[in-house]
């Protein structure tokens, strides 16, 4: 029986994680390493855990229990975790398990002194790391005193952190399991931790090794300040020596005990260069065998590394997969898109197919390489001003790369065959007339074009759709690309900009444009947001249907409508409302995201603000509002500049500009929309092949294609069969990917760049982003993640991660705007300025340095948000 409770470490590998957890696989592995030292040891496998919890007749209903506890309550997860603890540690080893444990100590050296250590099944696994979340004891002497730690480690499984970390991270907690490392002791000079890849900047050429004297749980438990080194290139290229006034010290009785260090070494290195180098020599051989960066903790015992443990990095963003061995920069997708969540595989993969310029994918976004515009002085500085206008930390973080001396190459001459960097500085497409007849023109045709696409992928099914899929994806790209889409796209920029720079040289006036675009005509973003005030009108009569939408949870509520006075028409209005615009949603550029049309009740929260808080015609009000102050401004700023020296050619000059912008800067939201509206077409049809898997029995449920790429569910489809541990296994990657942040700029090396705005005229406390959108409002701050969640009274100011064009219904009821994430022509920015709202985006950390319900002034014209007292 010893064989199934306990396993020699030189017996485990990687792969048995199940049997001996995430850290007793780890050491297995690590000890197969050539030229790699492992302390010798053995690990109480998980049967032993499953064995112990067996005999407790109460754990079943404490685990029930703890598992409907609510995530916020740590005071009742505290309460029923520790009970769980006293519950498995009061329970009596059984013989057999006990004799293996001995057994095994006997075949080590049964008076050594060892290491007794948790090991997890979720533990130092590739995407959670449990670092510190369960127990280690160190210098436990005797088989009694191990065995009565081997079960502490058991119910260490169930500290609070290690509870709390699991709901996080959506881990059930029936299903981790606890092994434990029994280990001889190593008594070291030194110790501490190698990191093989620099922590804080994700760079994977940097490596940093934090070193300490005696035993290394003095640096982990943050006793003493460590020597720091960093290592690029088998070199050290910086250190810093900590003055070291204690150290852990193993006791020859068992036990530990902190000492002073002798003055005379408090402030010599705890390792030569030489060692130091010699280490992350080893590290990089470990981080080759685990194949990713690895975050490992050493002993040095007579001038030889002893490895403890080895743990991937789990806080990496992940570096996009190249073809070849140069630099490379990357640029986020997803900050331009306004939607830097994680996307599944087949909205990646699609967005892709779709998209008019390359993308790569890394931790479920995407990134554009930007290395060769950069790399060619003729579209560098075209590439930087164009990303300066959408998102100035996008550009400093590209002159932060340019700065590493030798990572980006210079190109002398421009790049052959390579198109311009972008439509600024002076590579813009030829101008076109202002001629309101060129945007209606363009919506026809894209209307056409979505019509077409609905009309003909009626009647595709299983490859052949995925081959029309193909052909239409080329049709999506064409549309895109039309030249006449990109000049009227481009004019309205244009305008805006040559607006907002002129009259600020003219009349000292920043940001003028903001208010002579209100109201602009053909803006599909901003009528669907003043769409749903009109839906609130035809609600607001019926009481009735007002306590309905009070009460409505599931999806299917627009038929229960139909039953109440006044609900047919309530019904109509909404559905109306989604035949137009139920193809949006937060997120939309993942067409796995659910669709309003799906999802109706999304809408209902914003709906009902708009009941509480708006009177019957606010619509056409606000509209007429808006169009009527931008005239006043086009008076006021045409009667200004006559005054002026030469005014009358600045004021004919100015009012071709604001004719021209008004004709042209409201269909900067509708290539979008026209996006978004073959997305859904592609989506309908995708997933009926989806259900025709699950009958087949193919598939358990059909949102799992989700977790496919395109080109994964198209073979899917043909072979009729799906590899369900590839869809598992995608499944967890993708909610790891939810813990990871995605830097706006990102290297080859897995350097993450965010940028800074490097300002130094705005007050002190104050937090800088981008002025997108004039005027200064003060009001109570509203923290909204989800839409969905949306309870907004006049006066309130949404500040939330990112908004793209789904936002847009909130921002009818808002009085500012504050993002983490934009720049001055992305969506939430165009539509604040259309509704006249103070905006300020691409706060660094917004949700988590406002409070909701804090009072907050946003300076949208400056960009700069102040939490008031």
């Amino acid at each position: 029986m010893s064989e199934q409770y306990v396993w020699d470490l030189r017996e485990v590998d990687r792969t048995q994680v199940a049997v001996v957890g995430g850290k007793g696989a780890h050491l297995g592995g690590l000890s197969r390493i050539e030229g790699i030292r492992v302390p010798a040891g053995f690990c109480v496998t998980t049967d032993a855990f499953r064995r112990i919890m067996a005999r407790a007749p109460s754990m079943d209903d404490l685990l029930d229990r703890l598992s409907r506890a609510d995530p916020d309550d740590r005071e009742a997860i505290r309460t029923l975790s520790a009970e769980i603890r006293r519950t498995i540690e009061g329970i009596v080893m059984p013989g057999d398990v006990a004799a293996a444990i001995v057994t095994a100590l006997a075949r080590l050296g049964e008076d050594a002194a060892y290491a007794v250590r948790s090991s997890a099944t979720a533990e130092d696994l590739p995407t959670t790391s449990f670092a510190g979340q369960q127990d280690t004891y160190l210098n436990i002497v005797g088989p009694t005193a191990i065995l009565r730690h081997v079960s502490r480690c058991w119910a260490s499984l169930f500290t609070e952190r290690a509870v709390v970390y699991r709901r996080r991270n959506g881990i059930d907690d029936r299903t981790v399991h606890m092994a434990v490392v029994v280990q001889r002791m190593v008594l070291p000079h030194a110790s501490g931790i190698l990191f093989t890849a620099d922590p804080v900047t994700g760079n994977r050429t940097v490596a940093t090794v934090d070193a300490g004297f005696g035993l290394g749980e003095a640096l982990v438990s943050g006793l003493v300040n460590p020597d720091v080194f960093t290592v690029r290139d088998g070199e050290v290229v910086d250190r810093t020596i900590a003055a070291k006034q204690r150290a852990l010290h193993a006791l020859p009785a068992g036990g530990t005990r902190e000492v002073a260090i002798d003055p005379r070494l408090r402030e010599q290195p705890a390792l030569t260069d030489a060692q130091v180098v010699r280490l992350v020599r080893l590290g990089r051989r470990i981080e080759a065998h685990f194949g990713r960066p690895q975050d490992i903790e050493w002993c040095l015992v007579d001038d030889d590394f002893r490895i403890v443990q080895s743990r991937p990095i789990t806080t990496l963003f992940p570096v996009p997969e190249a073809s070849d061995e140069e630099n490379h920069v990357y640029v986020s997708v997803g900050h331009g898109q306004m939607m830097t969540d994680p996307m599944k595989p087949l909205g990646w993969s699609m967005w892709q197919l779709t998209a008019m310029v390359a993308m790569h994918e890394a931790g479920g976004r995407l990134y554009v390489d930007v290395t060769r515009r950069l790399a060619s002085p003729a579209t560098r500085a075209g590439l930087l001003d164009a990303m300066g206008k959408g998102d100035p930390l996008v550009r400093d973080a590209l002159e932060t790369v340019l700065d590493h001396e030798g990572f980006v190459p210079s190109l002398p001459d421009p790049v052959p065959g390579l198109p311009p960097a972008s439509g600024a500085s002076g590579n813009a497409p030829s101008p076109i007339e202002t001629d309101p007849a060129i945007v209606t023109a363009l919506i026809e045709r894209s209307r056409a074009s979505v019509a077409a696409l609905e009309r003909d992928i009626r009647t595709k099914t299983g490859p052949e759709l995925f081959d029309f899929l193909l052909e239409a994806f080329e049709e999506h790209k064409r549309v895109l690309a039309d030249p006449l889409n990109l000049q009227a796209i481009m004019a309205g920029m244009e305008a805006t900009w040559w607006l907002n720079d002129k009259l600020q040289e003219w009349l000292g006036e920043k940001n003028a444009a903001d208010t002579l675009t209100l109201s602009a005509p053909d803006n599909i973003t901003s009528e669907m947001g003043l769409a749903l005030l009109d839906v609130a009108d035809v609600i607001r009569p019926w009481p009735e249907v007002v306590a309905f939408l009070q009460g409505v949870q599931d999806e299917d509520f627009l038929d229960g409508l139909a039953k109440l006075p006044g609900g047919t028409e309530a019904r109509d209005a909404v559905e109306a409302y989604l035949d137009r615009y139920g193809m949006r949603c937060v997120g939309e550029i993942d067409i796995t995201r659910p669709r309003w049309s799906e999802r109706p009740a999304t809408l209902v929260p914003v709906i009902l603000d708009n009941v509480r808080n708006f009177a019957p015609g606010a619509a056409e009000q606000r509209f007429e509002q808006g169009r009527q102050k931008a005239q006043e401004k086009e008076h006021d700023v045409l009667a200004r500049l006559r005054a002026l020296p030469d005014g009358e050619s600045k004021a004919d000059e100015t009012k071709r500009m604001i004719d021209r912008v008004r004709t042209f800067v409201g269909y900067r939201e509708y290539p979008k929309y026209g996006i978004i509206s073959r997305y859904f077409a592609y989506k309908k049809a995708l997933l009926k092949e989806a259900e025709r898997l699950v009958r087949a029995g193919v598939l358990p449920e059909k949102e799992d294609v989700f977790h496919l790429t395109f080109q994964e569910f198209h073979d899917a489809v043909r072979a009729n069969r799906v590899d369900a541990e590839l869809v598992r296994r995608r499944k967890e990657a993708f909610r790891s990917y939810h813990a990871l942040t995605p830097p706006r700029v990102l290297t080859s090396d897995g350097e993450a760049l965010t940028g800074a705005y490097r300002r130094d005229d705005v007050p002190a406390g104050a937090l800088v982003g981008v002025p997108v959108s004039a005027g200064t409002v003060e009001g109570r701050a509203r923290v909204i993640l989800d839409m969905a969640q949306a309870d907004l009274e006049a006066g309130d100011i949404l500040v939330t991660t990112f908004t793209d064009p789904s936002w847009s219904p909130l921002f009818v009821g808002i009085a500012g705007l504050v993002t983490e994430v934009g720049g001055l022509m992305t969506h939430g920015a165009v539509i604040a300025r259309e509704y006249g709202l103070p905006a300020v985006v691409g706060v660094e950390q917004a949700v988590r340095r406002i409070r909701d319900g804090q009072r907050i002034r946003v300076h949208g014209t400056d960009g700069y948000v102040e939490i008031l007292p």
